[in-house]
Parts: C-alpha cells; structure tokens; sequence
C-alpha cells in the first residue's frame, strides 16, 4: 500500500476513534430526570387541591363503590366470544 493512502486513512479515522471515547455523560446527567418531572406536571390538573376543603362534586360513596364492584366484576367472567367470520349473517 502506499504511504500517503495510510497516512490519509490514518487522518481520518483517527478523529473517528477519539470521538467514540468522549464522555457524554455530565450532559446526559445534567438534565437527568427533566422529562419525567415535565410529564408529572403536564399530569397535575390543581396543584392547590390539597388546600381546598370543600366537598368534591361527583359520585356519592354507594354509587362509587357501585361502579367499582362492576369494573372488577367485568374481569372475573371473560366475554363470550363470537366468530369472526360471521358478520351478522346468521346468530
């Protein structure tokens, strides 16, 4: 092989290898943790919500708990299963 070929091989890679070992860590720990902090406040509709006494509007507790017992049902019995491949045709 020719000199000036390795010597140019050696000029460009050379470059190549040295960047594969630079540290990028102190960049990636600098801002560790960013998002999903962001993403917990995206998520916080009332920050103030643990000063406010007054009564919540929505369920009453029996219509809740209702509501609640019907959810966990619904995964003890698994839905009947229907062919496919009947596309109400005939039942």
């Amino acid at each position: 092989m020719k000199p000036a070929f390795l010597h140019t091989a050696g000029a460009v890679l050379l470059p190549l290898a040295l960047a594969g070992c630079m540290a990028t860590t102190p960049n990636i720990d600098a801002h560790l943790g960013e998002a999903t902090t962001d993403m917990r406040n995206a998520q916080i509709m009332n920050p103030g919500a643990s000063r406010n006494m007054a009564v919540p509007s929505g369920l009453d507790g029996a219509a809740a708990k209702a509501g609640y017992d019907r959810y966990q049902k619904s995964f003890k019995a698994p839905e009947k299963t229907t062919n496919s491949f009947t596309i109400g045709v005939s039942q």
